[in-house]
């Protein structure tokens, strides 16, 4: 079954979200920081879930099957916060139906699903966007800014800490049984955000370690990138739980060198712009929201300026910077980061996602 895509436009666009979990309530309750979008529906597999979350934002139906949702409710887009093993099968019936979707990241459990999602939605004509939030953290779009404006000259050299010994294992406790843990989970934040500030990479080269021993995945990885510009970007990442004289979780930290400076965002959101004229310092936090967990706070404000950017698109009124095609190239980050930590090798990346 399926509809013919309508324009968007101005109107009040209405959305269910597919998914219940941990980051679902952050999810919602940033889109009702925008204006005319509402949230009109709640898919979960377990019911109980969506019924919780349906009472505690007063939503008015929820479901626990997604196709029911779709054959009873009148929803412009969808909203996918579920795992990433039921991301394909719900993108899929999302494109069947010809609804424009938006998917939590990463955006499958290979690259070849992840081909295929995107394939599928080209082919109906269904708009795909992952909702890639790190990025539009209000630090990390200041950083972008001095870059651009040629502050420091031309970068040669980055690195791109999220090193952390926060005990992220007990609010999402399904992350210990992951065969591939901090590369997808975090990886697909971070080397995002290698490429948002850097552009594509030629190759790159990887090392991961176990820390913790009663988890499946690996929760320490170190990424070198040759970036097609010409710097050299190390991106390190770790959820050791370990003990640290600097703890900044959950901000990224980005150093980076260029030929007239250096420019670091540091702790505390504060970004130093170091050139012949000296140091000059600024706090760039992100906004604050009485919804945020505190102990998530500038990765939930970002939240907020993902959604518009992607509620702009669906609207005309804009370029999506997170399509599932561009999302592709980061994800092949991911996948060929886990292919050189296998063999030890330096990993050669191709030029088309596709």
């Amino acid at each position: 079954m399926s509809r013919e895509l309508q324009p968007l436009g101005n109107r009040e666009l209405c959305f269910a979200i597919f998914g219940a979990g941990f980051w679902s309530r952050f999810q919602l309750a940033a889109w009702q920081e925008l204006e005319n979008v509402r949230c009109v529906a709640i898919y979960n597999r377990t019911r109980t879930k969506a019924e919780s979350l349906a009472q505690r934002f007063g939503q008015p139906r929820v479901y626990d099957d997604p196709e029911d949702l779709l054959l009873h409710e009148r929803v412009d887009f969808i909203d996918i916060i579920t795992d990433v093993d039921s991301h394909v099968p719900l993108v899929l019936l999302a494109a069947r139906y010809k609804i424009p979707v938006i998917c939590q990241k990463p955006m499958a459990p290979s690259l070849a699903a992840a081909r295929k999602m995107v394939q599928k939605c080209q082919r109906a004509g269904v708009p795909l966007f992952i909702h890639e939030n790190f990025r539009w953290q209000t630090p990390i779009r200041q950083l972008k800014r001095v870059l651009d404006d040629g502050q420091i000259g031309k970068p040669f050299r980055a690195r791109i800490d999220m090193i952390s010994g926060f005990p992220v294992f007990q609010n999402q406790p399904f992350l210990r049984e992951l065969d591939q843990f901090i590369l997808t989970d975090l990886g697909t934040h971070t080397l995002d955000v290698a490429r948002f500030l850097f552009g594509e990479a030629k190759s790159l080269c990887c090392h991961t370690q176990k820390i913790h021993k009663d988890i499946q995945g690996e929760d320490v990885a170190t990424v070198m990138l040759e970036m097609g510009l010409g710097t050299t970007v190390l991106v390190e990442m770790a959820y050791a739980e370990n003990h640290l004289e600097r703890e900044c979780f959950p901000q990224t930290l980005v150093f980076v060198e260029g030929d007239k400076g250096s420019v670091e965002l540091a702790p505390d959101y504060r970004i130093r712009v170091t050139t012949k004229h000296g140091t000059h310092a600024r706090r760039y936090p992100p906004p604050r929201y009485a919804w945020a967990d505190p102990a998530y706070d500038v990765v939930h404000a970002s939240i907020v300026p993902c959604h518009a950017n992607l509620l702009a698109a669906l609207r005309g009124q804009g370029k999506a910077e997170t399509t599932g095609e561009d999302n592709l190239r980061t994800l092949g980050l991911v996948f060929a980061a886990y292919d050189s930590a296998k063999a030890s090798r330096l990993v050669h990346l191709s030029d088309s996602p596709i």
